[in-house]
């Protein structure tokens, strides 16, 4: 097993970072702090990050996804939001307003374009659940009973989706149908020990490994189709949120991460990066239209 060290590459230091998305058209990384509510752009040019934009979404964040035709869908508060580049922000659907204390969390597109966002509860166990956005703007709730509906991906054919569930440490595999949009026969990937650590956000390279980060593991570990760990990228802060592939070629991978109270982490909300020697990627927009 190989293992690598992510490097500091900096950014607002985030409450929660979470989210990254490669936008390659704009050569542009995006990523959010949940609980601030804030959407944070970059340019990523010769090893170094560049914060260049803070939107304010208002309430909080879970998740963006560009836009075909400009902007950026998000899993935010109770429901999804249009956000425009030059700021403005209009509520779309809810979908959580139903469940006091529910917010929208990780969410991602399908290789069709689609939007898949979930959901989780502040305080009640198994209370989150999981949306599809189809391209006509429907919302369909696919599952409910979900604890912390989080990492979610598709193999590099569209024929698999990965789903993390974080507080029972549940990392399944579906079957997936793209021209449909239906994920069938869910089972796990591998056996996770914990909590902790406790598996986190998600993406999937251009071979078709799994890199998932584990909160309150300082890592990221990617797995092969099989369930193995063949590599492992460690951190310098306890709580890795999520991460994505970008940056020319698609070779860097960009890691995000959590403050954690207590611990002396000067670093930890900040956005780590490595070059694991494989690519991945860059984000698919949301080809639809919107949430209604």
């Amino acid at each position: 097993m190989r293992e690598l060290t992510a490097e500091l590459l900096g950014g607002p230091a985030c409450a929660l970072g979470e989210g990254p998305g490669w936008d390659a058209g704009r050569g542009e990384l995006s990523w959010i702090d949940i609980p601030a509510g804030e959407l944070h752009l970059g340019t990523f040019e010769a090893g170094t990050l560049t914060h260049t934009t803070t939107i304010g979404v208002g309430g909080s964040v879970g998740a963006v996804v560009p836009r075909a035709g400009g902007g950026w869908l998000a899993a935010a508060g109770p429901g999804f939001t249009a956000i425009d580049r030059d700021g403005t922000v209009t509520a779309l659907a809810e979908v959580g307003s139903a469940v006091p204390g529910t917010r929208m969390n990780d969410a991602k597109c399908d290789p069709a374009g689609r939007f898949w966002a979930g959901s989780t509860h502040e305080r009640e166990a198994a209370a989150g659940s999981l949306y599809r956005v189809d391209l006509d703007g429907k919302v369909t709730s696919f599952r409910s009973g979900i604890g912390v509906s989080n990492g979610i991906g598709w193999s590099p054919d569209g024929t698999l989706m990965y789903y993390v569930d974080s507080p029972i440490c549940s990392f399944e595999v579906y079957d997936y149908d793209v021209a449909t949009g239906t994920p069938t026969n869910p089972r796990q990937v591998t056996k996770l020990d914990g909590p902790p650590p406790v598996p986190d956000g998600l993406t999937v390279d251009d071979e078709g490994c799994v890199w998932v980060a584990f909160w309150d593991g300082s890592q990221v570990r990617r797995y092969t189709p099989s369930g193995e760990v063949d590599m492992v990228v460690n951190v310098p802060v306890a709580r890795t949120t999520c991460c994505t592939f970008g940056g020319p070629g698609g070779g860097t991978l960009f890691i995000t991460t959590a403050r954690t109270h207590g611990l002396d982490e000067p670093y930890a909300g900040q956005v780590f990066a490595c070059e694991p020697g494989v690519s991945g990627p860059p984000t698919v927009a949301f080809a639809g239209e919107l949430p209604r």
